[in-house]
């Protein structure tokens, strides 16, 4: 039997899971990353301890899968993307926390560029709207705030990365900085029709270009982990942004099929295949994992606040005890009561754009429970979700293309069936769950199969994924078109000024 390790380090945690040549999973496991809130709208990690949690997790993973490193064929890597580390080429150490991707920090930088028209060259470019979720102002945020560090950029002493480089160089002792296209396509720094750093973007942005990473293709050999770290040299032969490894590993290799992730955030992608398709409904254009030189695309839709409210109830309300009881709270009502809540804690994503939006919760009244807030959090991630595909529909139409007609799910909060069969009621789609929920490990490591020849090509991928179960709309087309208009009206108020 062959295995594949994948590192999956998160927002929230870092996993690491251990795939046999089934794609099933054999072992994994996890540990939570705390996150940093210096002020309002800031985010970060401790650099330093997602590289501890990852490796802690992927010796515990093997440990539990009662296997040596040397019976791993190879090592994939899929991790939070856009989340910015800057660290000293010499020593290893990071010059500042990771600046997240929920991190809003450098918006007045993204106001400017926009002020300054710069808008359609950098979304020709990129594929990208400006906007701070994107990793190149966080970079320029730390050249430009932090002592020192600009003159140590500009003499080459520094190294930029995305949390995949960060685990790589960690990896391999700093022999290697690289990353793959499908990280690089989130820098805003990166061409992705030339698949290349764009000298103008960094120009634009006042970035030295001796900061950056070589970008390869994401099943590649990219270097091998140390033999001390694990017990035995492994070669690291996959890397992918969590999100196009989860469009990998839910098998959308044909243009048109799409899925969505329910994690911290919710992402949705659709495959556009070699079209670089502009999107006129607020979706951006990105680089899919790619398996050689070749590009390829997908129209992505990106929620900052999807399962991250169910950790809000349990955290912030203490509503529950743990994530897990969210959906038994959830149902000993009905439905929610005219209830919405628009959990804008840290702006609006796609398809709306509204980085000043604040979370507010509508429709309360004197029955009002927690029960019935706990029933709009969650189903607030269906409406977000339900936005963003009506809005890939009508570019996928506008391109000559039919429009989604189904929905592959995964993520932490795809387990939740009341969640699901609230999703398929607003799309009037099915909603297909698959057997491996764990998409996101799954893609990083197909990849890493791929290139060490476990796999043979992504036909075979494709007949290892299994439906574990769909789900159907119920609800009338009406009614779903009415709950979705007081979505949208609880989204005016929560954006109105």
């Amino acid at each position: 039997m062959t295995y594949l390790l994948a590192l999956d380090q998160g927002t929230s945690s870092s996993r690491s899971i251990v795939f046999d040549a089934r794609g099933q999973v054999v072992a994994s496991a996890q540990q939570e990353l705390p996150q940093i809130y210096p002020q309002p709208g800031w985010v970060e990690h401790d650099p330093l301890l997602i590289w501890r949690t990852q490796l802690a997790t992927a010796r515990e993973a093997l440990a539990k899968a009662g296997l040596a490193a040397r019976e791993v064929r190879a090592l994939g890597i899929t991790n939070q993307r856009e989340t910015t580390v800057l660290w000293n080429r010499k020593t290893g150490q990071s010059v500042h926390h990771a600046i997240v991707w929920q991190d809003r920090r450098s918006e007045p930088l993204c106001a400017d560029l926009r002020a300054q028209g710069q808008a359609e060259f950098v979304r020709e470019r990129t594929g990208l709207l400006i906007d701070a979720y994107f990793s190149a102002t966080k970079l320029r945020w730390l050249l430009d705030n932090v002592p020192g560090v600009r003159a140590q950029a500009e003499a080459g002493e520094l190294a930029f990365g995305t949390v995949d480089s960060w685990l790589v160089w960690q990896l391999t002792g700093g022999r290697v900085h690289a990353t793959d296209v499908s990280n690089a396509a989130r820098t805003m720094l990166f061409n992705v029709h030339r698949n290349a750093w764009d000298e103008e973007l960094l120009a634009l942005l006042d970035i030295p270009a001796a900061l950056l990473p070589e970008v390869r293709p994401s099943s590649a050999l990219f270097g091998e982990a140390d033999a001390a770290l694990l017990g035995h040299a492994m070669p690291i032969a996959g890397i992918a942004g969590d999100q196009q490894a989860a469009l990998f590993g839910q098998a959308c290799f044909t243009p048109g099929l799409a899925k969505n992730t329910y994690g911290t955030g919710c992402f949705m992608l659709m495959n556009t295949g070699a079209s670089f398709l502009h999107s006129r409904n607020g979706l951006i254009t990105t680089s899919a994992a790619q398996t050689d030189a070749t590009p390829e695309y997908a129209l992505e839709g990106g929620v900052f606040v999807g399962g991250a409210v169910v950790q809000w109830l349990r955290d912030g309300l203490r509503a529950i005890q743990s994530s897990g009881e969210v959906q038994a709270l959830a149902q000993t009502v009905p439905d929610a009561g005219g209830v919405m809540v628009v959990p804008a804690f840290t702006g609006l994503g796609a398809p709306y754009w509204k980085p000043d939006a604040r979370g507010t919760i509508t429709g309360l009244s004197r029955g009002s429970t927690l029960a019935h807030i706990a029933r709009a959090s969650l189903e607030s991630i269906a409406y977000q979700s339900a936005a963003l595909l009506t809005a890939m529909s009508r570019d996928a139409v506008a391109a000559g293309a039919p429009p989604v007609a189904e929905l592959r799910v995964d993520g932490g909060a795809s387990v939740n069936d009341l969640l699901m069969q609230f999703q398929a009621d607003l799309l009037g789609i099915p909603v297909l769950r698959p057997a491996v929920t764990e998409t996101t490990a799954l893609g990083a490591a197909y990849l890493a199969g791929l290139a060490t020849g476990v796999f043979s090509d992504r036909a075979e991928l494709s007949r290892l994924w299994r439906v574990e179960r769909r789900f159907l709309p119920t609800m009338s087309r009406e009614q779903a078109g009415e709950r979705m208009q007081a979505w949208e009206h609880a989204v005016r108020q929560a954006t109105a000024a």
